[in-house]
């Protein structure tokens, strides 16, 4: 009896979510579950110039970026820090850093986990 509660228990769930998702998809909404309600109507980060030449590369893994929306979260407030020029790879789920002077691994974890974020690694 538990056995059958529980089966029809999660047939009305993922039924549930399975008719959110196709009325989300109907009705136009782009990327399911988008911190901007499924909007994504992201601008178009120019890639920011560094005042001195290149002096090296990091880059970050990152968990929890689930859309373009996020992408451009990221690359911005990588771009706020002093010396940083960002560029997040949505699929690979990783931010390139280039800097032009030093910036320590914890400078760039703190900006990413500071807007919820997860930093898997810094490379």
């Amino acid at each position: 009896m538990i056995n059958v509660i529980l089966v029809l228990i999660l047939a009305v769930l993922i039924g549930g979510a399975v008719s959110y998702l196709v009325k989300a998809k109907r009705s136009g909404v782009k990327c399911i579950g988008c911190p901007s309600g499924g909007a994504c109507a992201v601008p178009k980060i120019k890639k920011k110039k560094l005042d001195g030449p290149v002096i090296g590369k990091k880059t970050i893994k990152i968990a929890g970026m689930t859309c373009e929306h996020c992408a451009a979260n990221v690359t911005g407030r990588l771009n706020q820090i002093d010396g940083a020029s960002a560029e997040v790879k949505l699929a690979a789920g990783t931010a390139v850093v280039s800097y032009d002077r030093e910036i320590s691994e914890d400078v760039l974890r703190e900006a990413v986990e500071g807007i919820g974020y997860e930093v898997m690694d810094v490379i």
